[in-house]
């Protein structure tokens, strides 16, 4: 299932969700997802990839100011912790292995508001390599084992664009309502997608409602 959307500056978001036939385990998960700086010697390419595209902020004590922050906390719980395994989590994600620097970990600078700081994995946005290497920009991957994912994804099937309602009326008009009128703004990427004919969402298989009810029973689900 996917579905894609349009952001503040116009750029195509796709949201993806991808099944896996067989059960992606703990120690698995590694093989597929870092959360991890990358070791610029022997992978300078996805090293520069990652640096560039995956460091969340940095935010928090380091950059009170950032976009993300919200009442004093990032809304996008980073600086995430420093563990050394990946260990399956409460809430259907996974906390992923994210080594300090006391553990073999590796860090880089980055500048905040003219200066130099220096961060670690703590700051890396959860990425599959091989991904990466092929697309070259920003591609958060994540394990999830929730329902969550599926509700998260069918909402922005569902949601519609960004609307807004204004009025347009003379200096003396009195009736309300028939000078007010929905009014929508659709990006030039977004006008030229939908000439286009892309798709805008997709499931597979399709899951449809039959008019089919059992006695005392629910709608079948086909």
């Amino acid at each position: 299932m996917y579905s894609v959307e349009w952001q503040k500056r116009g750029l195509p978001h796709a949201h993806i969700l991808i099944w896996l036939l067989n059960k992606l385990h703990s120690n698995e998960v590694d093989d597929i997802i870092s959360a991890e700086i990358p070791d610029p010697v022997t992978d300078p390419r996805l090293h520069d990839i990652v640096t560039t595209q995956m460091v969340h902020g940095p935010c928090g004590a380091l950059n009170p100011l950032s976009p993300c922050m919200a009442d004093g906390k990032c809304t996008k719980r980073y600086p995430r912790p420093l563990v050394a395994e990946t260990v399956t989590g409460n809430d259907g994600y996974p906390v992923y292995r994210r080594r300090s620097k006391e553990d073999n970990g590796r860090t880089i600078k980055v500048k905040v508001q003219n200066q130099e700081i220096e961060i670690g994995n703590e700051f890396i946005v959860p990425y599959c390599p091989l991904l990466s290497r092929i697309f070259e920009t920003h591609a958060n991957v994540e394990s999830c084992h929730s329902a969550k994912s599926i509700k998260y994804l069918c909402k922005y099937v569902t949601k519609g664009s960004d609307m807004a309602v204004f009025g347009i009326a003379s200096e003396n008009a009195n009736d309300e309502i028939s000078n007010f009128q929905m009014g929508r703004y659709v990006s030039t990427n977004e006008a030229l997608w939908r000439l286009l004919s892309f798709q805008i969402h997709e499931r597979y298989p399709t899951v449809v409602h039959l008019a089919v009810h059992l006695e005392n029973g629910q709608s079948l689900l086909h």
